[in-house]
C-alpha cells in the first residue's frame, strides 16, 4: 500500500502560517485558516495498490503526493508512468465530492501508444489519441451512485466525461468538454433486426454469408464490428430503396 509521507506539507503549512504572522503587525496580528486540502482514497483494481491522503493544499500540488500518484497510476501493462495532470484529480474529486464517495476503484490511467494501440486493436470504443495517452484521463468505478457520478461529471462541464453502463464505469478526463455513451444498444438493435434487413433482400447471397459469418460466438472483435456495421448499414439503405 501506498503511504502518504505528510511531513513535505507540514513544512509549507508552518512557512505559510510563519509568513503571515511576520508581515503582520502586531496588533493587528491573527493567525490564518489552516489550507484546505483536497484528498483522494483510490484503489487500483489491476495492482491492489492503494492511495490515501492528500494530493493539494492552498498552495499548489503536493509534488511528494503528485510523485505517488504518478507511480500509483502507472501503466500496469509496461510500469512506464507520466506525470499526471491535476486537473482530472480535481474533477475526480470534485465528482467523488458532489455524490458523496469517499473511495474509488480506477481500471484505467495512464496508457503509452503501445499499450493504448493494443487495446484499440481489441477492445470497442478506444480512441486512437486517447487523453490517457497524456495522463490526463481516468476510468472510473463507485460502489454507489455510479450514474448519478457520471451526470455530476457532465454537469460540471470541467471535460470529457463518457458512460459505460453494460461495463460499469465512468471515464473522466482533463481534455476538452465533451460526452459520449457507449452500451452496446446501437449494436444489438441491428443485430436483432438482421433477419429483417435479410428477408427484404437488401444483401445479396455473398454478402449474406459474409455477414452471418462475421457473428461468431465469442465475442466481436473491433474489426468484425465495424463490418458488421457497414453491412448491416447498406442492408437498411437498400431495402428503403425498394
Amino acid at each position: 500500500m501506498l503511504a502518504f509521507n505528510a511531513a513535505p506539507m507540514d513544512r509549507r503549512l508552518f512557512l505559510a502560517l510563519a509568513t503571515g504572522l511576520l508581515a503582520t503587525p502586531r496588533q493587528a496580528r491573527a493567525v490564518p485558516a489552516a489550507p484546505a486540502l483536497r484528498r483522494l482514497s483510490l484503489y487500483n483494481v489491476h495492482t491492489g495498490e492503494s492511495f490515501d491522503g492528500p494530493y493539494r493544499d492552498a498552495l499548489g500540488p503536493i509534488g511528494l503526493a503528485m510523485d505517488e500518484l504518478s507511480h500509483f497510476l502507472r501503466d500496469h501493462h509496461s510500469g512506464q508512468r507520466i506525470a499526471i495532470d491535476v486537473g482530472v484529480l480535481d474533477f475526480l474529486a470534485a465528482v467523488m465530492q458532489a455524490v458523496g464517495a469517499t473511495r474509488a476503484m480506477v481500471l484505467s490511467a495512464y496508457r503509452t501508444p503501445e499499450t493504448n494501440a493494443m487495446l484499440a486493436r481489441t477492445t470497442f470504443g478506444v480512441a486512437d489519441n486517447s487523453q490517457h495517452l497524456y495522463g490526463r484521463a481516468l476510468d472510473i468505478r463507485l460502489d454507489t451512485r455510479l450514474e448519478e457520478a457520471m451526470q455530476a461529471g457532465r454537469a460540471m462541464r470541467r471535460g470529457g466525461v463518457g458512460w459505460y453502463p453494460h461495463s460499469g464505469f465512468f471515464h473522466l478526463d482533463s481534455g476538452p468538454v465533451r460526452n459520449w455513451t457507449l452500451d452496446g444498444q446501437g449494436l444489438d438493435r441491428l443485430l436483432l433486426n438482421l433477419h429483417e434487413f435479410l428477408a427484404r433482400g437488401g444483401l445479396s447471397t455473398a454478402q449474406q454469408g459474409e455477414l452471418l459469418a462475421s457473428r461468431p460466438r465469442r465475442p466481436l472483435t473491433v474489426r468484425e464490428r465495424l463490418a458488421l456495421h457497414r453491412l448491416l448499414a447498406k442492408a437498411e439503405f437498400l431495402a428503403r430503396r425498394r
